[in-house]
């Protein structure tokens, strides 16, 4: 009797047939019994024994009902039931592996939308008494989003023994939800209050539903400041997630421009193929994530991003060195005829690109520890990838301030960018310098590529996205500043993001540069200039 009683309360919570309504060869409490049952002739018995097995409360049930519902549950001649998983088989009653099974031997145990709608209730409810925190969370999320008839007093039921303040929290907001089209006014009343600390925009949905159905004064009062609430905690959140993405868009662009600021502050050239070194960073990246994949062993892939960075840095640093030899320096002092061949090289690196790999875009994958997020209230997700670029740029920066401040190259090139002449007469060879110099940035510009890849796909076209914001921040931040170049970054960087949900990305983009063209209007060298006699002369 008390099984009986037990199954129901289900039957009437689930809104199923009452069990005095199942086939004459219905299962008994029975999970041996329940799980044979599955097979059964009609729709009407294979549901009986869903519902039997969900009364059972099981924890061996979950895999069974969830195998049925993924279509890899499957019958043997004898009427024994398998579970199917990647080509092997294992028993359905014990979970044994079964070595002796044929494909040829199973039948499919078909099933249609209204099983398939038993399924998702029975499997919801035994995820409800799950010991994992996060799938109670989850079960009682999807309970209230298909408003299932009965799932409120099913949620009160587990509000009340539930120990877990995160779970308690979304039980509660779930519960909420779905007290707001009760016909008690006392408990709509008390939904809209529980609701009015969320910050979920679909709980804001749905109180401006309630509050244009609503006639009840007190309740439509009640509704609008919990909207207004919400509304106002949204906005925050929603400021909150620029700032981040704002701050992701200028670890990028401090990565893009901190090299050209060094070759443009130390050498004074406008080097029109910085772009081009960031995508020979990004398919450097591309073609060690590849070498990973055919040569090594899977345990080991997601290191490609930490070897591929060295590589990076090495191999553009050389087209760098051998772009300065070959060209660059017969054309110091004329910065037309320097803009121009950069200009061209550019061109043409873009072509040799598209000869080798194709023009389509080319993925690299994100390795294993740089996937997925922390997600935050509000739907705003704080994602790995862009989390590790902002620390792996701010790492960048400090050793490349410690190598300027601390090593003798750095001594050497300081002195070169603030007096040549001074630093050629006092033995520096400011040729050798000038060749390291453009390397070092060149090398940099492929590291800024090599995090890229990570944020999109790779094409030969993808330096020519950031080479004018990247000028941008250095004509900002001051000419060969790495203080200046970071502030600068993250200045554009973070109103540009402030700025795109008001004015979009094109005209935020505009109205940046008319601001950086009215700044050096005041101050020409930027925030931080550096200083020498023949900087100052």
């Amino acid at each position: 009797m008390k099984a009986l009683r037990l199954v129901l309360v289900l039957a009437s919570i689930l809104c199923i047939r009452p069990a005095d309504a199942w086939a004459a060869d219905a299962p008994s409490g029975d999970f041996e019994s329940a799980v044979k049952a599955l097979n059964g002739d009609s729709y009407d018995d294979k549901i009986a024994a869903i519902e039997a097995l969900g009364a059972l409360a099981d924890g061996r049930a979950a895999p069974v009902l969830q195998a049925m519902l993924d279509g890899h549950l499957a019958a043997l001649p004898d009427q024994s039931l398998v579970i199917s998983e990647n080509g092997a088989y294992r028993d359905a009653l014990t979970g044994a592996i079964l070595n002796d099974v044929k494909a040829d031997d199973l039948s499919d145990i078909t099933i249609n939308n209204r099983v398939r709608g038993v399924l998702d209730g029975v499997l919801g409810q035994l995820s409800l008494k799950s010991p994992d925190p996060d799938a109670r969370r989850k079960a009682a999320q999807a309970m209230a989003d298909r408003r299932t008839p009965g799932a409120a007093e099913v949620l009160r039921a587990m509000l009340a023994g539930e120990t877990d303040a995160s779970v308690r929290s979304t039980v509660e907001a779930a519960l909420g939800t779905l007290d707001l089209l009760s016909p008690d006014r006392s408990r709509r009343l008390a939904a809209i209050a529980i609701l009015a600390g969320s910050s979920d925009p679909n709980v804001k949905g749905q109180l401006e539903r309630l509050q244009d159905g609503e006639k009840d004064p007190e309740l439509r009062k009640a509704a609008d400041k919990a909207i207004a609430s919400i509304t106002f905690r949204l906005t925050l959140i929603n400021v909150g997630a620029n700032l981040f993405q704002g701050l992701s868009l200028g670890s990028v662009l401090l990565l893009a421009a901190i090299g050209l600021a060094i070759t443009f502050g130390v050498m004074g050239v406008i080097n029109m193929a910085h772009g081009e070194m960031i995508m020979l960073g990004a398919y450097t990246a591309y073609v060690v994530q590849e070498a990973f994949v055919a040569w090594l062993p899977p345990t080991v892939i997601g290191l490609y991003l930490v070897v591929a960075v060295p590589i990076a840095f090495l191999a553009t640093g050389l087209v760098g060195i051998a772009l300065e030899r070959g060209l660059i320096r017969f054309l110091y002092g004329r910065p037309l005829e320097t803009l121009l061949s950069t200009w061209g090289i550019s061109l043409i690196l873009q072509q040799v690109v598209r000869s080798i790999f194709g023009a389509p875009n080319k993925e690299v994958a994100n390795p294993a520890w740089m996937t997925g997020g922390v997600d935050m209230t509000g739907g705003f997700t704080l994602t790995w990838n862009r989390l590790v670029i902002i620390l792996f740029c701010l790492a960048v920066l400090g050793i490349l301030a410690a190598v300027l401040r601390y090593s003798r190259f750095g001594l050497q090139m300081r002195a070169v960018a603030q007096n040549r002449p001074m630093a050629a007469a006092m033995g520096i060879r400011t040729g050798r310098v000038d060749a390291l110099t453009f390397g070092l940035g060149s090398g940099i510009a492929g590291i800024a590529g090599v995090a890229l890849s990570q944020i999109g796909n790779v094409s030969p076209n993808l330096g020519q996205g950031y080479i004018v914001d990247s000028f941008m921040v250095v004509v900002f931040g001051g000419v060969g500043s790495l203080w200046g170049t970071l502030l600068g970054a993250t200045s554009l960087g973070v109103v540009n993001k402030l700025l795109e949900p008001y004015a979009g990305a094109m005209l935020g983009k505009i109205l940046v540069l008319v601001f950086i063209i009215l700044f050096i209007q005041k101050r020409p060298r930027g925030l931080f200039a550096l200083k020498g006699r023949s900087i100052e002369g």
